[in-house]
């Protein structure tokens, strides 16, 4: 039996980073996972952080809004994992 996984990241960071752990660690296929903005006008997250923090004296910038977060989905094929890939997801911060 199929069980679909979703939880939601506030950075792209936080979502890749737990991709990494399903794929490298737990031996999720990547082609069972799916990535995209939680809406339709984000891809970047909405925490900011790294390059994205305010630099001193520069205008601000409308081309990548912080509007939503990251949406991460999992097609679990082996319904044993569903505990092992929760745990991994709500380890980087997701909201499930």
């Amino acid at each position: 039996m199929s069980t679909t996984l979703t939880g939601t990241f506030d950075s792209r960071d936080q979502a890749d980073m737990a991709v990494e752990r399903l794929v490298q660690e737990i031996g999720i296929e990547r082609t069972d996972i799916f990535v995209a903005a939680s809406g339709p006008d984000n891809s970047a997250g909405n925490r900011t952080g790294g390059a994205d923090s305010e630099t001193v004296d520069q205008d601000e910038r409308d081309d990548a809004p912080l509007a939503g977060g990251i949406m991460v989905s999992i097609d679990l094929q082996d319904d044993a994992k569903v505990e092992v890939v929760t745990a991994a997801l709500e380890e980087f911060g997701a909201q499930l």
